[in-house]
This record gives C-alpha cells, sequence and structure tokens, in this order.
C-alpha cells in the first residue's frame, strides 16, 4: 500500500488528523508515503520542523516534493533569491526518486517562484523524469508526485489556470514510459480522472490523475472533510475521509483502477 497525503498546511494543522494519521500506519504499515506538496502554510521555520517531525515518526519511508504554499508569500527576498532554503534544509532534493518493493516514485517541482498557483514543468524536467521512468521495472506502478493537478473538469473554478504550463507535453512523453499515475493536492479534494481519455494520448494503457484533499489543514474545499488517498499494489485507489465522530479516517469509496499491465 501507498499511502498518499498532500496539503498538509504545518500552522494550520489539526491535531486529530495527526493522530488518526499516525493510527491508520500503525494498523496498515503502508509500504511507502507520498506527499504532493504543501507542506506547511507560510514556508516559516517552525512549520517545516513540525512537519518533519511528523513525518519521520510514523518510521515510514517517504518522498515529499514541495508545493506553492512552501515558498514564501509575503517575504519577496527570500522567495526571488532562496525560495526553497527551508523546505531543502529539511527535506534536501527537490526531485527526488524513490524505489520501493511495488512502486516506483519520481518527484517533479512544479513551484516557480513567478507564479502564485500556478505550476510549471521545463523541457528539460520533462527529458529527466522520462529518462528515469524507462529506467524502472515494468513489474512496479511507476508514479510522478507533483503539486498541480494535470486536469481540472469544466466546472471547477480553478480551471486550467492552476494546471502546470507544458504539462500535456509531459503526459505525452511520460505516458510511453509506462507511467501508471500523477499524484497531486493544490486542490483540497479527491479525485481520479483518466488522462488517457481525456487528452487521447497514444498509448494502449490508462494513465491517472490522482487528487488527494488536504489531509491535516482546517482550510477544507467547500464543507469536504480531510482526507487522504491509498494506491494499492494492483493499482486501486482508495479515498479515505476523516469522520469526526470516530475521529478517524474511514474508506469512502473504492474506484477500481488496475494496472494496465492487468487489464
Amino acid at each position: 500500500m501507498l499511502l498518499h497525503l498532500s496539503d498538509l498546511h504545518f500552522g494550520t494543522e489539526k491535531q486529530a488528523c495527526l493522530s488518526a494519521i499516525e493510527n491508520f500506519c500503525l494498523q496498515h504499515q503502508p509500504e511507502v508515503m507520498v506527499i504532493s506538496g504543501d507542506l506547511t502554510q507560510r514556508a516559516r521555520f517552525v512549520e517545516f520542523y513540525n512537519c518533519k517531525q511528523f513525518l519521520d515518526s510514523l518510521r515510514i519511508p517517504y518522498l515529499v516534493v514541495p508545493g506553492n504554499h512552501d515558498i514564501s508569500l509575503y517575504n519577496l527576498w527570500n522567495r526571488f533569491f532562496s525560495p526553497f532554503a527551508r523546505y531543502q534544509f529539511f527535506f534536501g532534493e527537490l526531485e527526488p526518486t524513490l524505489e520501493t518493493e511495488h512502486y516506483f516514485i519520481v518527484g517533479v517541482n512544479s513551484i516557480r517562484r513567478r507564479y502564485h498557483t500556478r505550476g510549471y514543468i521545463s523541457l528539460e524536467q520533462i527529458q529527466k523524469t522520462n529518462e528515469i521512468l524507462k529506467q524502472a521495472s515494468s513489474e512496479k506502478l511507476k508514479l510522478v508526485a507533483l503539486h498541480q493537478p494535470f486536469y481540472t473538469p469544466p466546472d471547477d473554478p480553478h480551471g486550467i489556470k492552476d494546471c502546470p504550463v507544458l504539462g500535456r507535453m509531459a503526459l505525452d512523453n511520460w505516458s510511453k514510459s509506462g507511467l501508471f499515475g500523477v499524484l497531486h493536492g493544490h486542490l483540497h479534494k479527491t479525485a481520479v480522472y483518466d488522462l488517457t481519455q481525456i487528452y487521447r494520448l497514444n498509448v494502449d494503457h490508462p494513465v491517472y490523475d490522482i487528487h488527494a484533499g488536504t489531509a491535516t489543514s482546517y482550510r477544507l474545499h467547500k464543507g469536504l472533510p480531510n482526507s487522504f488517498n491509498t494506491i494499492l499494489t494492483d493499482g486501486t485507489v482508495q479515498h479515505y475521509w476523516f469522520d469526526e465522530e470516530t475521529q478517524s479516517f474511514v474508506l469512502h469509496m473504492d474506484s477500481v483502477l488496475k494496472h494496465h499491465k492487468d487489464a
């Protein structure tokens, strides 16, 4: 099982959700965790510190990528001259790669200091990520993690303005290297979309856009509960929503998405 968290927004975190995630990990023992950005609310030192302490305490291998909240919004000097200094002090690489028994995950940094919310992927990042994906075993679920989504439905108020620049080009390349899905956050709601159908990708297997809600923050989207995803080794995506009555994350819905090799 892969545990997909996003938008922790430390500085606005709910202790009940942190405790519930701890209990979930003790019960299910995920193989790996991916946190797809917005670790903090305002990129403050103490927020990064508390986030790092929490993730380390779970004792599960994890991969993180930055979100737009992980660079300073109001301190313009830090934003333009050292936007990722605090993030890297605690979490190191901006684009890590993590391989486990069943998963191969590539982190991509889609955050740019000149953009407030919209993501950006460069040609160099597309090529580099593609080469890494090609090297991964076809027996593992190949995933890319970055903060902004590759698709939002037409009725979403965010529209395409928050989808990363060159995202379509990235998909065209990565899908041909066996990509199973892209892990996102940013919008604070759960969703799964088949990008192969939406963008008519020239591959014979589905590529999924997997959105996670905010796992721990008070900053909820239109009354939706806190949530996270799990991805099983066969490619099944599960959504867990926080239940106020039991103070735990409970399975909300199964999206039966099987690995393309079994389709």
